[in-house]
């Protein structure tokens, strides 16, 4: 089931997400919308946030850029209680764009490798290290977890220059192509 994409202005971006456990209710039937709404969405990643429920839990796949870069060729995850337990390497500068941030995409600054553990949908315990395009989805979605949003991570003079953009996607005035909702 495609679920409805909460936008900028929604409280629920904002929060900070709080862990589940594995009796979590329909936990595999959400997984599987969160992924039907991020390729419908043509998304690459989603946090359980973007769709009004502020959990840790979020989900990535880079299969669609793999084209470009082979190492995201079957980069197709879910990640539960998610911590990052370091972010290194250099820093590196990427345009991004997020479903709740409909039609708009900045420069991001991150670091280049992260070290992150989670559990699976098995809730099997994992701690592994991503670098490049992967590091930065999961940063990206996790980011989400924590109540951050990419347009927090740019530059004090970009973000002055964004606020007519984001007060205007908070009063609705964007155009998406998928089910998007302000609130909650």
């Amino acid at each position: 089931m495609i679920r409805t994409v909460y936008i900028y202005g929604s409280p629920v971006l904002r929060k900070v997400a709080q862990n589940i456990t594995p009796d979590y209710p329909e936990l595999d039937k959400l997984i599987d919308d969160m992924y039907e709404t991020m390729s419908n969405s043509d998304g690459i990643g989603l946090a359980a946030p973007q769709i009004g429920l502020s959990i840790r839990l979020f989900v990535v796949d880079g299969t669609p850029l793999a084209e470009d870069d082979p190492t995201l060729k079957d980069f197709k995850k879910v990640f539960i209680n998610a911590q990052i337990v370091e972010r290194f390497g250099e820093k590196t500068i990427y345009n991004e764009g997020c479903l709740s941030l409909p039609g708009l995409h900045e420069d991001v600054e991150r670091e280049s490798k992260i070290r992150i553990r989670y559990v699976d949908q098995n809730f099997k315990e994992h701690e592994e290290e991503y670098e490049g395009m992967a590091a930065r989805i999961i940063q990206h979605e996790y980011d989400h977890l924590d109540g951050i949003l990419f347009t927090d991570r740019v530059s004090p003079i970009r973000k002055q220059l964004l606020r007519s953009k984001l007060n205007a996607i908070a009063k609705g005035k964007f155009s998406a192509s998928y089910k998007c909702k302000i609130g909650k």
